[in-house]
Protein backbone atom coordinates (compact mmCIF):
# COMPACT_ATOMS: atom_id res chain seq x y z
CA UNK A 1 0.00 0.00 0.00
CA UNK A 2 1.55 3.86 -1.43
CA UNK A 3 0.51 5.64 1.78
CA UNK A 4 0.71 8.82 -0.76
CA UNK A 5 -1.68 10.08 -2.14
CA UNK A 6 -0.87 11.06 -5.35
CA UNK A 7 -4.41 12.70 -6.83
CA UNK A 8 -4.46 14.81 -3.61
CA UNK A 9 -3.09 18.44 -4.27
CA UNK A 10 -4.06 20.47 -0.58
CA UNK A 11 -4.57 19.76 2.49
CA UNK A 12 -5.64 21.04 6.16
CA UNK A 13 -2.63 21.70 7.77
CA UNK A 14 -3.66 20.60 10.99
CA UNK A 15 -3.92 17.33 9.55
CA UNK A 16 -0.92 17.32 7.42
CA UNK A 17 1.32 18.13 10.42
CA UNK A 18 -0.40 14.86 12.37
CA UNK A 19 -0.05 12.72 9.76
CA UNK A 20 3.34 14.03 9.05
CA UNK A 21 3.88 12.66 12.91
CA UNK A 22 5.29 16.40 13.45
CA UNK A 23 2.83 16.44 16.59
CA UNK A 24 1.30 13.39 18.34
CA UNK A 25 -2.54 14.07 18.21
CA UNK A 26 -4.31 15.81 15.66
CA UNK A 27 -5.56 18.50 18.89
CA UNK A 28 -2.34 19.19 19.27
CA UNK A 29 -1.38 20.47 16.13
CA UNK A 30 -4.53 22.62 15.83
CA UNK A 31 -3.34 24.18 19.54
CA UNK A 32 -0.38 25.06 17.34
CA UNK A 33 -1.49 26.67 14.89
CA UNK A 34 -3.85 28.53 16.71
CA UNK A 35 -1.02 29.77 19.34
CA UNK A 36 0.67 31.60 16.30
CA UNK A 37 3.54 28.82 16.27
CA UNK A 38 3.27 27.59 12.78
CA UNK A 39 4.67 29.34 9.76
CA UNK A 40 3.60 28.63 5.98
CA UNK A 41 5.82 29.85 3.32
CA UNK A 42 7.27 32.50 6.08
CA UNK A 43 3.72 34.31 7.10
CA UNK A 44 2.48 33.05 10.74
CA UNK A 45 -1.12 31.46 10.62
CA UNK A 46 -3.93 30.93 12.66
CA UNK A 47 -6.12 28.69 11.74
CA UNK A 48 -6.33 24.89 11.65
CA UNK A 49 -8.05 24.67 8.03
CA UNK A 50 -5.14 26.92 5.98
CA UNK A 51 -4.70 24.46 3.19
CA UNK A 52 -0.89 23.03 2.37
CA UNK A 53 0.29 22.31 -1.25
CA UNK A 54 2.93 20.67 -2.18
CA UNK A 55 6.61 22.77 -2.28
CA UNK A 56 5.13 25.19 0.68
CA UNK A 57 7.46 25.91 3.62
CA UNK A 58 6.10 24.89 6.85
CA UNK A 59 7.69 26.04 10.30
CA UNK A 60 7.15 24.96 12.96
CA UNK A 61 7.96 26.12 17.03
CA UNK A 62 7.81 23.09 18.81
CA UNK A 63 8.78 22.45 22.40
CA UNK A 64 12.60 22.05 21.81
CA UNK A 65 13.36 22.85 18.39
CA UNK A 66 12.43 24.71 15.30
CA UNK A 67 12.11 22.52 12.65
CA UNK A 68 11.55 23.49 9.03
CA UNK A 69 9.51 20.97 6.83
CA UNK A 70 9.18 21.59 2.51
CA UNK A 71 5.92 19.60 2.00
CA UNK A 72 6.62 16.73 -0.63
CA UNK A 73 3.46 14.60 -0.01
CA UNK A 74 0.07 13.76 1.34
CA UNK A 75 -1.35 10.76 2.86
CA UNK A 76 -5.19 9.93 3.61
CA UNK A 77 -4.55 7.75 6.24
CA UNK A 78 -2.19 8.54 9.58
CA UNK A 79 0.50 6.01 9.00
CA UNK A 80 3.95 4.81 11.03
CA UNK A 81 7.04 6.34 11.44
CA UNK A 82 8.34 6.38 7.46
CA UNK A 83 5.19 7.04 5.92
CA UNK A 84 4.90 10.41 7.98
CA UNK A 85 8.63 11.15 7.02
CA UNK A 86 8.20 10.34 3.64
CA UNK A 87 5.69 13.81 3.45
CA UNK A 88 8.01 15.87 3.86
CA UNK A 89 11.61 17.29 3.02
CA UNK A 90 13.63 18.11 6.31
CA UNK A 91 15.20 21.84 5.56
CA UNK A 92 16.63 22.33 9.34
CA UNK A 93 20.26 21.96 9.38
CA UNK A 94 20.78 19.88 12.61
CA UNK A 95 23.89 18.49 14.39
CA UNK A 96 24.83 15.85 16.51
CA UNK A 97 22.06 13.75 17.87
CA UNK A 98 19.76 16.49 16.98
CA UNK A 99 20.13 15.67 13.16
CA UNK A 100 19.76 11.75 13.52
CA UNK A 101 16.20 12.01 14.16
CA UNK A 102 13.76 14.42 14.91
CA UNK A 103 11.06 12.71 17.07
CA UNK A 104 7.03 13.54 17.22
CA UNK A 105 6.91 16.43 20.55
CA UNK A 106 3.45 16.59 22.39
CA UNK A 107 2.51 20.60 21.49
CA UNK A 108 2.73 22.14 25.20
CA UNK A 109 0.65 25.64 24.69
CA UNK A 110 0.61 26.97 27.22
CA UNK A 111 -2.83 30.02 28.18
CA UNK A 112 -1.79 33.35 28.64
CA UNK A 113 -1.27 34.52 31.93
CA UNK A 114 -3.78 37.40 33.19
CA UNK A 115 -2.38 39.45 35.47
CA UNK A 116 -4.87 39.88 39.06
CA UNK A 117 -4.64 42.95 41.13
Amino acid sequence: MNPLAPDVTRQRIDKWLWHARVVRTRGDAAALVDAGYVRLNGKRITAAGQPVRLGDVVTVALDRAVRVLQVSGFCERRGGASAGRALYREMTKASGAEASSAPAYSAKVQPAKSEVS
